[in-house]
């Protein structure tokens, strides 16, 4: 739900979904007009089943990617012992990756023996825009002394701030995947298809599914970030998703993010299950409600551009005692707007989640809010200090997540899979082993 500036232009309109088919990830994030954003709404209608995005290239996919109408956060507690065991891991997890993300026809086999899917997609995988990206927590690496020197230097288990009632069931873990796609049925298939494949690797510690509303912009009109729970835009001035460069400085770790090698390319994400108290918010007058967005509801628009669109951004310098934009409102405090805060930049790409009921009989709603960042310390720790005692915090109530770290991406060919560079800089026999020994992946695409 934070608030930044740096999207000069909003989104064209999405055209030709299936022409994308085969894109990669960064490449489905562009149009003939102009480039989608990782927090544009879906676009009714332009979905297709036959939508692929490539799980190749020097990023993971689903960071930077246009978000689809359905997401899912699933943090599992890893069984590794040794260099060996987390390598082969990996190098499973790459393989049903490369096979999910593509699609075509299940294995059949002797009906005697359990069938080799689930079978809630049918007898063909379609593509339908999945995802599956893949990040590791701090657990991973202090828990295990071989391990604990190739640990990303921000990397930290997620404390509580001020406002938070953190459950130790939906917190943390070893290892994390984020997985985005059209339908629900994709995504809960994606997981199943995990947990079925290396259940002796792998241990499901908690999930989350989200979804974001499908929009029907008018004729003519860009898109539009989607609505959060609140009833508000959650995406506007989102740091350009399209612009590589930007990305370098924002979300991928780079040479001067003094990390160790084998994390360039990678980024941290921060994850945050965040619950709605929506019966009281409903009741709560609409200027109230602005003031403590520091936006217009039914636009966007900041508060001292009331007839403007989203896309605009609050000059606070013309506004320096919060007359306009309260001085404690969501988007000030978040984002100041100071040549110190650009340092503090991220990537909102978050989605609403529907629980049911709590036992006090209120409704279990809110946002599971995920982001990215080069930087955890200067990123989304930073920017929630300056949040510590918002007005929006009578509001709502962040009970779980985590921090991780999402691994560089791999190519396309039998000698990569996600996660070798880690297993690169562990020793020299490992280093020998990931760049020789051929990953399985090819062979069951």
């Amino acid at each position: 739900m934070t608030d930044f500036p740096l999207r000069t232009s909003r989104r064209g309109l999405l055209v030709g979904a299936a022409a994308l088919a085969t894109a990669p990830a960064a490449a489905l994030a562009s149009t003939e007009a102009e480039p989608l954003h990782a927090a544009d709404a879906p676009i009714e209608d332009a979905a297709r089943l036959s939508d692929r995005i490539s799980p190749f290239g020097p990023h993971q996919a689903g960071v930077t990617t246009p978000r689809p109408a359905n997401g899912m956060i699933a943090s599992f507690h890893v069984l590794a012992d040794s260099p060996a065991d987390l390598e082969r891991l990996f190098q499973r997890l790459t393989d049903r990756i490369v096979v999910l993300t593509k699609g075509g026809p299940v294995p059949e086999v002797d009906p005697k023996l359990p069938p080799t899917d689930s079978g809630i997609l049918g007898p063909v995988l379609t593509p339908d825009a999945l995802t599956v990206t893949v990040g590791l927590g701090a657990s991973l690496f202090e828990d295990r002394p071989w391990l604990q020197p190739a640990k990303p230097r921000a990397l930290v288990r997620m404390t509580q701030f001020r406002n938070d009632a953190l459950i130790a069931d939906l917190s943390h873990g070893d290892l994390v995947i984020q997985f985005c796609a059209n339908t629900q049925d994709t995504v809960i298939h994606a997981l199943r298809d995990i947990v079925k494949s290396i259940p002796d690797q792998l241990v499901l510690k908690w999930a989350q599914a989200g979804s974001v509303p499908v929009i029907a912009p008018p004729p003519g009109a860009p898109p539009e970030s989607a609505r959060n729970f609140l009833g508000f835009r959650d995406g506007s001035a989102n740091p350009n998703s399209a612009d590589p460069s930007l990305m370098d400085q924002v979300v991928w770790v780079g040479p001067e993010n003094d990390e160790s090698g084998w994390a360039t390319g990678g980024s941290y994400m921060a994850v945050r299950i965040i619950r709605n108290n929506v019966e009281r918010w409903d009741r709560t007058p609409l200027l109230e409600q602005e003031r403590i967005f520091g936006r217009t509801k039914v636009t966007g628009a900041p508060l001292d551009q009331p007839h403007g669109t989203e896309a605009m951004v609050p000059d606070f310098k013309a506004d320096p005692h919060g007359k306009i934009t309260p001085l404690d409102s969501h988007i000030r405090m978040a984002n100041p707007r100071t040549p110190e805060s650009r340092a503090n930049l991220i990537l909102r790409r978050p989605f609403n989640y529907v629980n049911g009921v709590l036992k006090n009989g209120q409704l279990d709603q809110g946002l599971l809010f995920i982001c990215w960042q080069a930087d955890l310390e200067k990123g989304f720790i930073t920017v929630q200090r300056r949040l510590d005692g918002e007005p929006l915090e009578e509001y709502v109530k962040p009970v779980g997540g985590g921090y991780f770290f999402a691994l560089p991406g791999f190519a396309d060919g039998q000698q990569d899979y996600l996660g070798r560079t880690l297993i690169a800089s562990l020793s020299p026999t490992s280093q020998d082993s990931s760049q020789s020994g051929p990953s399985t992946h090819q062979v069951q695409d």
